[in-house]
Protein backbone atom coordinates (compact mmCIF):
# COMPACT_ATOMS: atom_id res chain seq x y z
CA UNK A 1 0.00 0.00 0.00
CA UNK A 2 1.54 3.37 -1.19
CA UNK A 3 1.75 6.00 1.29
CA UNK A 4 0.45 9.30 -0.53
CA UNK A 5 -0.45 12.74 0.65
CA UNK A 6 -3.44 15.06 -0.33
CA UNK A 7 -4.78 18.10 1.82
CA UNK A 8 -8.26 18.09 3.62
CA UNK A 9 -10.25 20.66 4.75
CA UNK A 10 -12.13 20.74 7.90
CA UNK A 11 -14.65 22.82 9.29
CA UNK A 12 -14.79 23.14 13.05
CA UNK A 13 -15.35 24.59 16.64
CA UNK A 14 -12.62 25.68 19.50
CA UNK A 15 -12.65 27.79 22.34
CA UNK A 16 -10.21 30.42 21.67
CA UNK A 17 -8.57 32.20 25.13
CA UNK A 18 -7.38 35.54 24.07
CA UNK A 19 -5.52 37.79 26.15
CA UNK A 20 -8.69 40.19 26.52
CA UNK A 21 -10.97 37.01 27.34
CA UNK A 22 -9.00 36.17 29.66
CA UNK A 23 -8.95 39.45 31.31
CA UNK A 24 -12.97 39.44 31.35
CA UNK A 25 -12.82 35.87 32.98
CA UNK A 26 -10.11 36.95 35.88
CA UNK A 27 -12.49 40.91 36.33
CA UNK A 28 -15.57 38.13 36.99
CA UNK A 29 -14.13 36.60 39.97
CA UNK A 30 -12.32 39.35 41.54
CA UNK A 31 -13.79 41.14 44.85
CA UNK A 32 -14.80 44.43 44.86
CA UNK A 33 -12.02 45.58 46.79
CA UNK A 34 -9.03 43.56 44.07
CA UNK A 35 -11.44 45.24 41.14
CA UNK A 36 -11.05 48.95 42.72
CA UNK A 37 -6.61 47.99 42.80
CA UNK A 38 -6.95 46.41 39.38
CA UNK A 39 -8.80 49.62 37.70
CA UNK A 40 -6.55 51.94 39.48
CA UNK A 41 -3.64 49.93 38.11
CA UNK A 42 -4.86 50.24 34.63
CA UNK A 43 -5.54 54.06 35.16
CA UNK A 44 -2.06 54.81 35.82
CA UNK A 45 -1.03 52.60 32.49
CA UNK A 46 -3.11 53.70 30.20
CA UNK A 47 -3.43 57.56 29.90
CA UNK A 48 -6.62 57.36 27.58
CA UNK A 49 -8.19 55.76 30.38
CA UNK A 50 -9.76 58.31 33.26
CA UNK A 51 -12.32 58.01 36.11
CA UNK A 52 -15.63 59.36 35.66
CA UNK A 53 -16.12 60.96 39.07
CA UNK A 54 -19.27 62.72 37.82
CA UNK A 55 -21.90 60.66 36.60
CA UNK A 56 -23.73 63.31 34.67
CA UNK A 57 -24.99 62.36 31.17
CA UNK A 58 -22.93 65.46 29.21
CA UNK A 59 -19.51 64.05 30.32
CA UNK A 60 -19.56 61.63 27.90
CA UNK A 61 -20.58 63.99 25.22
CA UNK A 62 -17.59 65.73 25.77
CA UNK A 63 -15.38 62.95 25.40
CA UNK A 64 -16.78 61.93 21.51
CA UNK A 65 -14.91 62.65 18.97
CA UNK A 66 -16.35 63.94 15.46
CA UNK A 67 -15.61 60.93 13.41
CA UNK A 68 -15.34 57.40 14.39
CA UNK A 69 -11.74 56.03 14.07
CA UNK A 70 -10.98 53.42 11.31
CA UNK A 71 -9.71 50.46 14.20
CA UNK A 72 -12.69 50.63 15.64
CA UNK A 73 -15.62 49.52 12.74
CA UNK A 74 -14.29 45.88 13.20
CA UNK A 75 -17.60 42.75 13.30
CA UNK A 76 -18.87 43.02 16.70
CA UNK A 77 -19.59 39.87 18.71
CA UNK A 78 -22.26 39.40 21.06
CA UNK A 79 -22.46 40.25 24.41
CA UNK A 80 -23.77 36.86 26.01
CA UNK A 81 -21.87 34.69 24.07
CA UNK A 82 -18.23 36.32 24.29
CA UNK A 83 -18.28 35.86 27.78
CA UNK A 84 -19.88 32.53 28.49
CA UNK A 85 -17.48 29.69 28.65
CA UNK A 86 -20.27 27.57 27.77
CA UNK A 87 -20.10 28.16 24.43
CA UNK A 88 -17.22 27.81 21.42
CA UNK A 89 -15.51 31.45 20.63
CA UNK A 90 -14.15 31.95 17.38
CA UNK A 91 -10.77 33.82 17.22
CA UNK A 92 -10.96 37.28 17.62
CA UNK A 93 -8.61 39.67 15.76
CA UNK A 94 -8.49 41.99 18.96
CA UNK A 95 -11.23 44.47 17.14
CA UNK A 96 -13.29 46.58 19.63
CA UNK A 97 -16.80 48.07 19.88
CA UNK A 98 -15.69 51.59 18.94
CA UNK A 99 -19.40 53.19 19.91
CA UNK A 100 -18.76 51.72 23.26
CA UNK A 101 -18.32 54.38 25.81
CA UNK A 102 -19.68 54.32 29.05
CA UNK A 103 -18.79 52.28 31.68
CA UNK A 104 -22.75 51.65 33.24
CA UNK A 105 -25.76 53.60 32.48
CA UNK A 106 -26.26 56.86 34.71
CA UNK A 107 -28.60 56.59 37.21
CA UNK A 108 -28.76 60.65 37.88
CA UNK A 109 -27.57 60.42 41.88
CA UNK A 110 -24.70 62.89 42.89
CA UNK A 111 -21.57 61.25 44.64
CA UNK A 112 -21.59 62.10 48.28
CA UNK A 113 -20.10 65.56 49.07
CA UNK A 114 -20.80 66.96 45.48
CA UNK A 115 -23.50 69.07 45.03
CA UNK A 116 -22.66 69.95 41.19
CA UNK A 117 -21.08 73.41 41.83
CA UNK A 118 -18.39 75.13 42.95
CA UNK A 119 -20.05 76.76 46.23
CA UNK A 120 -18.22 74.12 48.26
CA UNK A 121 -14.77 74.67 46.52
CA UNK A 122 -15.12 78.59 47.34
CA UNK A 123 -16.20 78.13 50.75
CA UNK A 124 -12.93 75.64 50.95
CA UNK A 125 -10.65 78.64 49.58
CA UNK A 126 -11.53 81.28 51.56
CA UNK A 127 -11.29 79.19 55.05
CA UNK A 128 -7.76 78.21 53.79
CA UNK A 129 -7.30 81.59 52.98
CA UNK A 130 -7.68 82.75 56.50
CA UNK A 131 -5.25 80.83 57.87
CA UNK A 132 -1.14 81.05 57.43
CA UNK A 133 -0.35 77.48 55.09
CA UNK A 134 3.08 77.31 56.55
CA UNK A 135 1.99 77.61 60.23
CA UNK A 136 -1.16 74.82 59.64
CA UNK A 137 -0.49 70.96 59.67
CA UNK A 138 -3.70 69.17 58.76
CA UNK A 139 -2.51 65.89 60.11
CA UNK A 140 -2.53 67.62 63.54
CA UNK A 141 -6.48 68.29 63.61
CA UNK A 142 -6.83 64.27 62.99
CA UNK A 143 -7.55 62.06 66.21
CA UNK A 144 -7.04 58.60 66.32
CA UNK A 145 -7.20 55.58 69.25
CA UNK A 146 -4.45 55.14 71.12
CA UNK A 147 -2.98 51.51 71.30
CA UNK A 148 -1.79 49.25 73.52
CA UNK A 149 1.26 49.95 73.09
CA UNK A 150 1.28 53.71 73.46
CA UNK A 151 -0.95 52.92 76.54
CA UNK A 152 1.77 50.96 78.21
CA UNK A 153 4.50 53.31 76.55
CA UNK A 154 3.43 56.11 78.65
CA UNK A 155 3.07 54.07 81.69
CA UNK A 156 6.74 52.84 81.70
CA UNK A 157 8.73 55.75 82.67
CA UNK A 158 6.42 55.83 86.00
CA UNK A 159 6.58 52.49 87.09
CA UNK A 160 10.41 51.56 86.15
CA UNK A 161 13.45 54.39 86.74
CA UNK A 162 16.27 52.00 86.14
CA UNK A 163 17.73 53.25 82.81
CA UNK A 164 18.86 49.52 82.24
CA UNK A 165 15.27 47.91 83.34
CA UNK A 166 13.38 50.67 81.15
CA UNK A 167 14.90 49.41 78.01
CA UNK A 168 14.33 45.59 78.80
CA UNK A 169 10.79 47.03 79.45
CA UNK A 170 10.50 48.82 76.18
CA UNK A 171 11.38 45.59 74.21
CA UNK A 172 8.20 43.03 76.73
CA UNK A 173 5.98 46.15 75.52
CA UNK A 174 7.16 45.31 71.38
CA UNK A 175 6.46 41.83 72.15
CA UNK A 176 3.06 42.03 73.63
CA UNK A 177 0.03 40.81 71.19
CA UNK A 178 -3.18 43.41 70.42
CA UNK A 179 -5.06 41.19 73.33
CA UNK A 180 -2.59 41.61 75.85
CA UNK A 181 -0.34 38.19 76.23
CA UNK A 182 2.87 37.81 76.24
CA UNK A 183 3.97 35.31 74.13
CA UNK A 184 8.04 34.99 74.92
CA UNK A 185 10.52 32.89 76.92
CA UNK A 186 12.16 34.30 79.22
CA UNK A 187 15.75 32.70 79.37
CA UNK A 188 16.01 32.98 75.55
CA UNK A 189 15.18 36.61 75.81
CA UNK A 190 17.86 37.10 78.42
CA UNK A 191 20.44 35.99 76.48
CA UNK A 192 19.30 37.65 73.50
CA UNK A 193 19.40 41.11 75.73
CA UNK A 194 22.93 40.08 77.46
CA UNK A 195 20.53 40.57 80.93
CA UNK A 196 20.24 38.51 83.96
CA UNK A 197 17.02 36.02 83.91
CA UNK A 198 16.09 38.21 87.40
CA UNK A 199 16.22 41.37 85.98
CA UNK A 200 14.09 40.25 83.33
CA UNK A 201 11.69 38.45 85.35
CA UNK A 202 12.01 41.86 87.79
CA UNK A 203 10.92 44.04 85.08
CA UNK A 204 7.66 41.97 83.83
CA UNK A 205 6.44 41.27 87.55
CA UNK A 206 6.71 45.23 87.37
CA UNK A 207 5.01 45.84 84.15
CA UNK A 208 2.02 43.19 84.70
CA UNK A 209 0.87 45.95 87.52
CA UNK A 210 0.42 48.14 84.43
CA UNK A 211 -3.17 49.05 83.11
CA UNK A 212 -5.05 47.32 82.23
CA UNK A 213 -4.82 44.46 85.02
CA UNK A 214 -4.48 41.49 83.25
CA UNK A 215 -1.62 42.40 80.50
CA UNK A 216 1.79 40.26 80.34
CA UNK A 217 0.11 37.66 81.24
CA UNK A 218 1.39 34.27 79.73
CA UNK A 219 -1.31 32.21 79.77
CA UNK A 220 -5.28 32.88 80.56
CA UNK A 221 -4.86 31.58 84.15
CA UNK A 222 -2.07 33.93 84.77
CA UNK A 223 -4.49 37.07 83.17
CA UNK A 224 -7.32 36.39 85.49
CA UNK A 225 -5.10 35.75 88.11
CA UNK A 226 -3.41 39.47 87.28
CA UNK A 227 -7.25 40.85 87.63
CA UNK A 228 -7.98 39.03 91.11
CA UNK A 229 -4.96 40.49 92.51
CA UNK A 230 -5.69 44.09 91.19
CA UNK A 231 -8.64 44.00 93.08
CA UNK A 232 -7.51 42.12 96.09
CA UNK A 233 -9.35 38.64 95.51
CA UNK A 234 -6.47 36.29 95.29
CA UNK A 235 -6.68 33.55 97.26
CA UNK A 236 -5.62 30.29 97.83
CA UNK A 237 -8.85 28.38 97.05
CA UNK A 238 -9.10 30.60 93.82
CA UNK A 239 -5.39 29.90 93.11
CA UNK A 240 -6.34 26.51 93.14
CA UNK A 241 -9.52 26.97 90.60
CA UNK A 242 -7.29 28.48 88.41
CA UNK A 243 -4.63 26.05 88.44
CA UNK A 244 -7.67 23.92 87.52
CA UNK A 245 -9.39 25.51 84.32
CA UNK A 246 -9.80 22.31 81.76
CA UNK A 247 -12.03 20.99 84.55
CA UNK A 248 -13.92 24.00 84.70
CA UNK A 249 -13.97 24.50 80.90
CA UNK A 250 -15.52 20.55 80.73
CA UNK A 251 -17.80 21.05 83.46
CA UNK A 252 -16.47 18.47 85.20
CA UNK A 253 -17.66 19.81 88.73
CA UNK A 254 -17.26 16.38 90.78
CA UNK A 255 -13.51 16.14 89.90
CA UNK A 256 -12.94 19.99 90.49
CA UNK A 257 -14.96 20.11 93.80
CA UNK A 258 -12.63 17.33 94.47
CA UNK A 259 -9.25 19.40 93.48
CA UNK A 260 -9.93 22.35 95.08
CA UNK A 261 -11.45 21.62 98.13
CA UNK A 262 -14.43 23.45 98.11
CA UNK A 263 -18.07 23.02 98.57
CA UNK A 264 -20.54 23.56 95.69
CA UNK A 265 -21.57 27.26 96.94
CA UNK A 266 -18.11 28.39 97.17
CA UNK A 267 -17.25 27.49 93.66
CA UNK A 268 -20.23 28.35 92.74
CA UNK A 269 -19.07 32.25 93.80
CA UNK A 270 -15.58 32.36 92.34
CA UNK A 271 -16.99 30.89 89.21
CA UNK A 272 -19.63 33.90 88.83
CA UNK A 273 -16.16 35.96 90.02
CA UNK A 274 -14.03 35.28 87.51
CA UNK A 275 -16.99 35.10 84.62
CA UNK A 276 -17.01 39.04 85.19
CA UNK A 277 -13.11 39.36 84.27
CA UNK A 278 -11.82 40.36 80.97
CA UNK A 279 -9.82 37.03 79.36
CA UNK A 280 -8.82 39.59 77.09
CA UNK A 281 -7.87 42.93 78.17
CA UNK A 282 -5.86 44.60 75.82
CA UNK A 283 -8.73 44.65 73.05
CA UNK A 284 -10.48 47.33 74.38
CA UNK A 285 -7.40 49.61 72.95
CA UNK A 286 -6.92 50.38 69.50
CA UNK A 287 -6.53 47.01 67.39
CA UNK A 288 -6.80 46.03 63.90
CA UNK A 289 -9.29 47.00 62.09
CA UNK A 290 -11.53 44.72 59.94
CA UNK A 291 -12.64 45.37 56.78
CA UNK A 292 -16.47 46.10 56.47
CA UNK A 293 -18.14 44.28 53.75
CA UNK A 294 -19.37 46.19 51.10
CA UNK A 295 -22.30 44.38 49.50
CA UNK A 296 -22.08 44.19 45.28
CA UNK A 297 -25.81 43.57 44.86
CA UNK A 298 -29.05 45.17 46.99
CA UNK A 299 -32.28 43.47 47.63
CA UNK A 300 -35.31 45.04 48.74
CA UNK A 301 -38.98 44.62 48.90
CA UNK A 302 -41.34 46.50 46.41
CA UNK A 303 -45.05 47.42 47.24
CA UNK A 304 -46.29 44.95 45.06
CA UNK A 305 -44.28 41.93 47.67
CA UNK A 306 -42.03 41.12 44.37
CA UNK A 307 -38.45 42.01 45.12
CA UNK A 308 -35.88 44.50 43.37
CA UNK A 309 -32.41 43.89 42.65
CA UNK A 310 -29.66 46.15 41.71
CA UNK A 311 -25.76 46.30 41.55
CA UNK A 312 -24.49 48.54 44.34
CA UNK A 313 -22.87 51.72 42.39
CA UNK A 314 -20.43 52.64 44.82
CA UNK A 315 -18.47 49.13 43.98
CA UNK A 316 -18.86 49.94 40.32
CA UNK A 317 -15.85 51.89 38.85
CA UNK A 318 -17.36 54.19 36.60
CA UNK A 319 -14.08 54.14 33.63
CA UNK A 320 -14.21 56.31 30.23
CA UNK A 321 -12.18 56.43 27.58
CA UNK A 322 -10.81 60.05 26.40
CA UNK A 323 -11.59 59.84 22.98
CA UNK A 324 -10.90 63.71 21.81
CA UNK A 325 -7.43 62.95 23.77
CA UNK A 326 -6.80 60.26 21.53
CA UNK A 327 -7.80 61.80 18.86
CA UNK A 328 -5.52 65.32 19.27
CA UNK A 329 -2.52 63.00 20.23
CA UNK A 330 -2.95 60.75 16.94
CA UNK A 331 -2.58 64.02 15.01
CA UNK A 332 0.97 64.93 16.43
CA UNK A 333 2.36 61.25 16.08
CA UNK A 334 4.52 60.86 13.54
CA UNK A 335 6.42 56.99 13.76
CA UNK A 336 4.68 53.71 13.28
CA UNK A 337 5.55 52.78 16.93
CA UNK A 338 3.99 55.11 18.72
CA UNK A 339 1.08 55.36 16.21
CA UNK A 340 0.83 51.29 16.95
CA UNK A 341 1.40 51.88 20.78
CA UNK A 342 -1.34 54.46 20.88
CA UNK A 343 -3.81 52.39 19.02
CA UNK A 344 -2.93 49.64 21.67
CA UNK A 345 -4.12 51.74 24.17
CA UNK A 346 -7.31 52.85 22.97
CA UNK A 347 -8.11 49.05 22.14
CA UNK A 348 -6.93 48.39 25.61
CA UNK A 349 -9.05 50.83 27.34
CA UNK A 350 -12.43 49.99 25.02
CA UNK A 351 -11.98 46.36 26.41
CA UNK A 352 -11.41 47.04 29.97
CA UNK A 353 -14.98 49.72 29.43
CA UNK A 354 -16.70 46.69 27.91
CA UNK A 355 -15.54 43.97 29.83
CA UNK A 356 -16.60 46.38 33.18
CA UNK A 357 -19.81 46.28 31.73
CA UNK A 358 -20.16 42.47 31.07
CA UNK A 359 -18.88 42.38 34.61
CA UNK A 360 -21.88 44.33 36.02
CA UNK A 361 -24.71 42.58 33.74
CA UNK A 362 -23.54 39.15 34.59
CA UNK A 363 -23.81 39.72 38.06
CA UNK A 364 -27.04 41.07 38.29
CA UNK A 365 -28.30 38.22 35.93
CA UNK A 366 -27.16 35.55 38.75
CA UNK A 367 -28.23 37.45 41.27
CA UNK A 368 -31.85 38.31 39.82
CA UNK A 369 -31.88 34.12 39.11
CA UNK A 370 -30.80 33.56 42.74
CA UNK A 371 -33.46 36.12 44.39
CA UNK A 372 -36.03 33.83 41.96
CA UNK A 373 -35.18 30.41 43.28
CA UNK A 374 -34.60 31.48 46.86
CA UNK A 375 -37.67 33.66 47.16
CA UNK A 376 -39.06 31.33 50.51
CA UNK A 377 -35.71 32.23 52.02
CA UNK A 378 -36.48 36.15 51.37
CA UNK A 379 -40.10 36.01 52.41
CA UNK A 380 -40.62 33.64 55.46
CA UNK A 381 -36.54 32.91 56.32
CA UNK A 382 -33.80 30.54 56.47
CA UNK A 383 -36.01 27.37 56.82
CA UNK A 384 -37.78 27.86 53.36
CA UNK A 385 -33.96 27.61 52.14
CA UNK A 386 -33.85 25.23 49.02
CA UNK A 387 -31.34 23.25 47.57
CA UNK A 388 -29.73 24.86 44.75
CA UNK A 389 -26.46 24.26 42.77
CA UNK A 390 -24.09 25.38 39.97
CA UNK A 391 -26.00 24.06 37.42
CA UNK A 392 -29.38 25.01 38.23
CA UNK A 393 -28.46 28.92 37.59
CA UNK A 394 -26.47 27.97 35.38
CA UNK A 395 -29.22 26.52 32.60
CA UNK A 396 -31.84 29.11 34.13
CA UNK A 397 -29.89 32.14 32.30
CA UNK A 398 -28.34 30.12 29.64
CA UNK A 399 -24.55 30.52 31.04
CA UNK A 400 -21.60 28.26 31.88
CA UNK A 401 -21.26 26.55 35.59
CA UNK A 402 -17.71 27.89 35.51
CA UNK A 403 -19.06 31.77 34.93
CA UNK A 404 -21.65 31.05 37.89
CA UNK A 405 -19.14 29.85 39.90
CA UNK A 406 -16.85 32.69 39.05
CA UNK A 407 -19.65 35.46 39.36
CA UNK A 408 -20.57 34.16 42.69
CA UNK A 409 -17.18 34.40 44.38
CA UNK A 410 -16.06 37.34 46.77
CA UNK A 411 -19.23 38.62 46.03
CA UNK A 412 -22.36 39.73 48.46
CA UNK A 413 -25.92 40.55 48.30
CA UNK A 414 -27.35 43.14 51.12
CA UNK A 415 -30.97 41.43 51.92
CA UNK A 416 -33.76 42.66 54.64
CA UNK A 417 -32.29 39.74 56.42
CA UNK A 418 -28.46 40.38 56.44
CA UNK A 419 -25.60 40.45 54.19
CA UNK A 420 -24.89 37.29 52.85
CA UNK A 421 -22.27 35.90 50.02
CA UNK A 422 -23.48 34.37 46.88
CA UNK A 423 -22.27 31.10 47.79
CA UNK A 424 -24.88 31.17 50.48
CA UNK A 425 -27.55 30.21 48.47
CA UNK A 426 -26.00 27.45 47.16
CA UNK A 427 -26.59 24.29 49.55
CA UNK A 428 -26.73 20.23 49.19
CA UNK A 429 -29.90 18.49 49.11
CA UNK A 430 -31.36 16.19 51.76
CA UNK A 431 -33.92 13.79 50.61
CA UNK A 432 -37.90 14.06 52.28
CA UNK A 433 -38.57 11.10 54.39
CA UNK A 434 -42.26 11.30 52.49
CA UNK A 435 -42.31 12.05 48.91
CA UNK A 436 -42.49 15.94 49.75
CA UNK A 437 -39.49 17.95 48.21
CA UNK A 438 -36.21 17.94 49.27
CA UNK A 439 -34.37 20.15 52.22
CA UNK A 440 -31.56 22.34 51.84
CA UNK A 441 -29.10 21.61 54.26
CA UNK A 442 -28.13 25.38 55.44
CA UNK A 443 -32.13 24.98 56.38
CA UNK A 444 -31.73 21.88 58.63
CA UNK A 445 -28.91 22.81 60.68
CA UNK A 446 -30.82 25.80 61.56
CA UNK A 447 -33.51 23.65 62.90
CA UNK A 448 -30.72 21.79 64.61
CA UNK A 449 -29.76 24.71 66.10
CA UNK A 450 -33.39 25.96 67.20
CA UNK A 451 -34.11 22.85 68.22
CA UNK A 452 -31.32 22.72 70.82
CA UNK A 453 -31.62 26.63 71.90
CA UNK A 454 -35.05 25.70 72.76
CA UNK A 455 -33.80 22.41 75.50
CA UNK A 456 -34.05 22.52 79.03
CA UNK A 457 -31.83 20.76 81.79
CA UNK A 458 -34.63 18.31 81.61
CA UNK A 459 -35.18 17.60 78.53
CA UNK A 460 -31.39 17.72 76.63
CA UNK A 461 -31.30 15.84 73.17
CA UNK A 462 -28.83 13.80 71.85
CA UNK A 463 -28.29 13.01 68.24
CA UNK A 464 -30.28 9.92 67.87
CA UNK A 465 -33.27 12.22 69.62
CA UNK A 466 -32.43 14.88 66.96
CA UNK A 467 -32.70 12.25 64.38
CA UNK A 468 -35.64 11.32 65.61
CA UNK A 469 -37.02 14.56 66.02
CA UNK A 470 -36.09 15.66 62.30
CA UNK A 471 -37.72 12.48 60.39
CA UNK A 472 -40.97 13.23 62.11
CA UNK A 473 -40.88 16.38 60.44
CA UNK A 474 -39.87 15.03 57.04
CA UNK A 475 -36.23 15.38 56.98
CA UNK A 476 -34.34 11.57 56.17
CA UNK A 477 -31.07 12.81 57.86
CA UNK A 478 -28.19 9.95 59.17
CA UNK A 479 -26.88 10.46 63.24
CA UNK A 480 -23.15 10.92 61.80
CA UNK A 481 -24.67 13.94 59.68
CA UNK A 482 -26.59 15.45 62.60
CA UNK A 483 -22.93 15.01 64.07
CA UNK A 484 -21.38 16.91 61.34
CA UNK A 485 -23.71 19.62 61.39
CA UNK A 486 -24.09 20.44 65.25
CA UNK A 487 -20.36 20.12 65.45
CA UNK A 488 -19.48 22.80 62.25
CA UNK A 489 -21.92 24.95 64.58
CA UNK A 490 -19.77 24.64 67.25
CA UNK A 491 -22.47 23.03 69.52
CA UNK A 492 -20.92 20.56 72.14
CA UNK A 493 -22.37 17.18 72.74
CA UNK A 494 -25.64 16.54 74.66
CA UNK A 495 -23.29 15.42 77.80
CA UNK A 496 -21.75 18.50 77.73
CA UNK A 497 -24.27 21.20 77.40
CA UNK A 498 -26.25 19.14 79.93
CA UNK A 499 -23.09 19.95 82.52
CA UNK A 500 -23.50 23.77 81.02
CA UNK A 501 -26.97 24.07 82.21
CA UNK A 502 -26.69 22.81 85.31
CA UNK A 503 -24.05 25.03 86.04
CA UNK A 504 -25.77 27.95 84.75
CA UNK A 505 -28.65 26.85 87.20
CA UNK A 506 -26.61 26.61 90.04
CA UNK A 507 -25.10 29.76 89.50
CA UNK A 508 -28.75 31.45 89.16
CA UNK A 509 -30.05 30.17 92.47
Amino acid sequence: MALTAKLELRQGQQLVMTPQLQQAIRLLQLSNLELGQFVESELERNPLLEMDETPDAHSKAEREPEAEHPSERNERTSDDEWLDLGKPVAESDGGLDGEYEGGFPDTGATPSGQDGGDSGWANVRQRTNSFSGDDINPEAFVSSEPSLRDHLSEQLPLAVHDHVERLIGQHLIDMVDEAGYLHADLEQLAIKLGAPLGMVERVLETLQTLDPPGVFARSLAECLALQLKDQNRYDPQIAALLDNLGLLASHNLPALRKAIGADMSEITEMIEEIKHLNPKPGLKFGSVQLQPVVPDVLVRQAADGSWLIELNSDTLPRVLVNRTYFAQVNKTTRTEKDKGYLLECLQTANWLVKSLDQRARTILKVAEEIVRQQDGFFTYGVQHLRPLNLKTVADAISMHESTVSRVTSNKYMATPRGIFELKYFFTSAIQSAGEGEAHSSEAVRHRIKQMIDGESVKSILSDDKLVEKLKAEGIDIARRTVAKYREAMRIPSSVQRRREKQLAERIAR
